[in-house]
């Protein structure tokens, strides 16, 4: 692979989306002396505030990231759900990493299970469905329960839902608000013993670097909390992490790519989602590694040596989110929390809070993860988001 000259300070990077993964991105590419400009339909989005410039347009607005990239040396998306055509168009003025490949690859669930299965890689059984006999079909030769999701569009448990019996079955595409024909996935709902995630950095040397495992846990889709060193045979991290890798190569990653994985029973290791890009369960890296998985990912984006994965102490994080209706965001119990030894807040300046809504995260770390776990969870108990706004 030619990587080419690499991109340096004070070069401008441009990022399509301006949500908290854009934010985070951006305060670290700030730290390396990079100015940052964004795309988000939100002008009081969460990137706002740490970016030199805010190009107001939707995800697929190819005209305002065609003005955007006009004025950047290289540009990276910060979710799945931006328009493969846009950043196509876009790649044509302006270096994209990771590339419109990993974009193709991961933002259709089943363009990403097809991938998979070319790469080696296990998932869990599944088939496309367009229609309710195909429900039926898919029903028949997987078994309950099934997870029906729809391709494109879903995150954090949305535009999902579980089908445990035939009578679930009634009405199940049209709650999906599926059109005729649109596919959708069908998957055997497994029984798994953890969760766990490997973020891979892949430079554009083609150099790869890899975090320790981590184990996470989700909450009817989201994910709550995250602990690394994950907990796990030695064997199992290795493979994990030789797999992560192996895809990296796979699908030419420029950047930075979690890996979201099943340990299964037998020991066994099954994808369960790609996302290539900085990810909610890599936080911890921020205080726990070396090198975070923003800091990694802008040195991957622009060609510059990738940095040590080595973690400083074992770390836990744990998601903020919001709680009932719809107001104004005023976070209360900073002082209480931020006295706990070791306990790191971050918020992510949303301005409104609602039910479910990631709003921040409070990583700790310790001697063990038993250690930092328990002073983020005790730091996260005593955050609450004002009724009053």
């Amino acid at each position: 692979m030619n990587a080419g000259a690499p991109i340096l300070p004070p070069a401008t990077i441009g990022i399509l989306g301006g949500g908290q993964l854009g934010r985070m991105l951006g305060l670290a590419a700030r730290e390396l002396g990079y100015r940052v400009a964004v795309l988000d339909p939100d002008p009081d989005c969460p990137a706002a505030a740490i970016a030199d410039r805010v190009e107001i347009g939707a995800y697929d607005d190819t005209a305002a990231a065609l003005r955007l990239a006009a004025d950047v040396d290289v540009l990276t998306y910060e979710l799945e759900h931006v328009s493969a055509a846009m950043v196509a168009t876009v790649a044509e003025i302006r270096p994209v990493r990771p590339g419109i490949r990993s974009l193709q690859v991961t933002q259709d669930r089943l363009a990403e299970r097809a991938f998979l299965g070319e790469a080696g890689a296990a998932v869990v059984p599944w088939r496309a469905v367009h229609t309710v006999d195909d429900l039926r079909v898919a029903a028949s030769e997987l078994g309950f329960p099934l997870r029906l999701k729809a391709s494109t569009g879903g995150y954090d448990g949305r535009s999902q839902f579980r089908i445990a019996d035939n009578t679930a079955m009634v009405g199940a595409i049209a709650r999906l608000n599926a059109h005729h024909g649109q596919s959708l996935l069908a998957e055997h709902e497994v029984e798994f013993t953890a969760e766990l995630s490997v973020v891979v950095a892949r430079g554009a040397d083609g150099s790869l670097a890899t975090y320790p495992v981590g184990r996470n846990r989700h909450d009817e889709g989201i994910l709550v909390e995250s602990v690394a060193p994950a907990p796990i045979d030695p064997d199992v991290a290795a493979a994990a992490t030789a797999l992560a890798r192996r895809l990296a190569d796979a699908v030419d990653l420029v950047g930075v790519m979690t890996v979201e994985l099943f340990l299964m029973p037998g020991g066994g290791l099954v994808v369960n989602e790609l996302a290539p890009r900085v990810h909610n369960s890599g936080h911890w890296t921020i205080e726990a590694a070396i090198t975070s998985q923003f800091e990694q990912h802008v040195r991957a984006m622009c060609g510059l040596p990738l940095g040590s994965t080595v973690l400083r102490a074992a770390a836990a994080t744990v998601n903020l989110l919001g709680t009932g209706a719809r107001r104004p965001a005023r976070l209360a119990g900073l002082e209480d929390a931020l006295a706990l030894e070791d306990v790191h807040l971050h918020v992510y300046d949303k301005r409104e809070v609602f039910e479910r809504r990631k709003m921040g995260h409070v990583t700790a770390t310790a001697a063990t993860i038993e250690l930092a776990l328990g002073r983020a969870m005790a730091a996260h108990a005593m955050l609450r988001w004002s009724e009053e706004g």
